[in-house]
């Protein structure tokens, strides 16, 4: 920014912070919230502090940190799937960075992570005519024969449609060129596509990439063999690809394929999660968590899923403490390892420390990109939801005031929202977040500065002002202890 433009934010965080002496935000009447006056009114004395931090990361020095630190990162590492050398190298350098920043009880905790190796592959369109397609092996899945598969190829649209053509399928590679509908929706094609296939007899599957839109990228992602089911070669081929195949079956044309997967997978291998912490000033023993995951996958850089999310987290602590801000409570950043794979990591974390469940105050995670933020995506009961809208309102100069639910951005976090502990991910402008997904488009050019200043700013409000203010969030109605 230049001159003008620091002088006019200035102004305006000035304005602002006036104008809130005499705001009605936290009226009962307005906004039908049962949380008492008492602490309405203590949140609203944050706007100074929160202000201070927005101010520093629009226009201070601490302008485009997250970012800067977050390329000096993916610069180094690039993409780092667990198990690999490359993601313990990856915390190392996030452990020693935690301690030359300042940040305190700096440790790693050691989790047994899966261990899938890609190798080399390829599928080729041998008939009607010939054709490289762009594919992705799918995490955990089979290698092919040395020499390949070379096989007749069907296509459907759906498991429906493919249990009605099961009498054709078997000796066939199976094409599932499902429709895209959301990606909650539609990743069951992914994880269940070779099973539902082999169970008919086919010898592997490819799968139309899930995702809205491509530009010709395959997208991979972890896939689930069922029990008792011959395991079969599977991987991710482009939409257009697929289209391209649904066409000519349609004018029945006879394909063949041919596919090459060197994938294996071996004994799991030792990999961390990454802690660290700024120690609470009064209530040490409580913990307000933030947190993304450090593993990604192994193409692309894994600058968005998730290294956008665990730099939001971690740099948020480093901001703090940076600007001599100690919570009452204890911030703790975890950096999550084998996210990919199942939740590893974060389901070991929640194993290990189940003594401590009680104390976790709240959880935040960042794990659906990081574009320009709106606000945060809460799981708790509405007491909690008018604390978070109380809290969003000081942010009100940025535009990140809304609180939607669920927090279905923070899968990491899910194991402690099932059992009642309020948490938050991040709300942010994700449109085009599964256009990059786990695919090689997934570099430092989806990031931009300015969203992560943003976003920074609005996660490192909030998690401060949560561990800092008197009342715990409250699990029960009218529980503000």
């Amino acid at each position: 920014m230049n001159l003008l433009q620091n002088i006019s934010v200035t102004l305006m965080l000035l304005f602002s912070y006036l104008s809130s002496l005499n705001s009605t935000i936290f009226n009962n009447e307005v906004n039908q919230c049962t949380i008492p006056p008492e602490l309405q009114k203590e949140i609203a004395s944050y706007k100074t502090v929160v202000n201070r931090i927005i101010h520093s990361l629009l226009v201070g020095d601490l302008q485009n940190t997250t970012y800067r630190r977050l390329a000096e990162f993916i610069d180094k590492f690039g993409n780092r799937i667990a198990g690999s050398e490359n993601l313990e190298n990856a915390i190392d350098y996030m452990l020693n960075k935690s301690v030359e920043l300042g940040l305190e009880n700096v440790h790693s905790e050691e989790v047994y992570v899966p261990h899938w190796v890609r190798g080399n592959e390829s599928a080729v369109l041998i008939q009607p005519r010939y054709q490289n397609l762009n594919m992705l092996g799918l995490g955990s899945s089979v290698g092919t024969p040395v020499d390949g598969i070379t096989a007749e190829a069907v296509v459907v649209d759906s498991f429906e449609e493919l249990e009605n053509i099961a009498a054709h399928v078997y000796g066939k590679i199976v094409i599932f060129n499902e429709r895209y509908i959301s990606y909650g929706e539609t990743v069951k094609y992914r994880q269940f596509a070779a099973s539902k296939a082999a169970e008919q007899g086919a010898v592997a599957t490819l799968v139309r990439s899930i995702t809205p839109f491509s530009l010709n990228t395959p997208h991979t992602g972890w896939q689930d063999y069922s029990d008792n089911v011959t395991k079969i070669p599977t991987a991710c081929i482009t939409a257009e690809d697929s289209h391209m195949l649904r066409r000519m079956q349609d004018r029945g044309e006879r394909i063949i394929i041919k596919l090459k997967m060197e994938a294996q997978t071996f004994s799991p291998k030792l990999s961390r999660n990454t802690i660290a912490e700024i120690k609470g000033g009064e209530k040490p023993e409580k913990v307000v968590v933030v947190s993304g995951h450090l593993d990604s996958w192994d193409v692309g850089e894994g600058a968005m899923d998730d290294g956008g999310g665990a730099f939001l987290s971690w740099n948020s602590l480093v901001i703090l403490k940076y600007l001599g801000l100690r919570p009452k409570r204890t911030l703790r950043a975890i950096l999550w390892t084998a996210e990919e794979e199942g939740l590893v990591g974060a389901q070991a974390y929640v194993k290990a420390h189940k003594n401590e469940t009680q104390n976790f105050n709240f959880v935040m995670e960042s794990d659906e990109g990081t574009f320009t933020p709106l606000g945060l995506k809460y799981t708790g009961i509405p007491d909690g939801k008018c604390v978070l809208e109380a809290i969003l309102s000081l942010l009100k100069d940025i535009n990140t005031t809304t609180v939607e639910e669920p927090a279905d951005g923070g899968p990491d976090i899910t194991f402690w929202l099932s059992e009642g502990i309020p948490g938050a991910s991040l709300l942010n402008r994700a449109e085009s977040y599964f256009w990059y997904h786990h695919s090689a488009a997934d570099t430092m050019d989806v990031e931009d500065p300015e969203a992560l200043n943003l976003a920074t700013a609005l996660w490192a409000s909030v998690a401060y002002v949560v561990a800092d203010i008197t009342a715990d969030m409250p699990r029960k109605p009218g529980q503000f202890l």
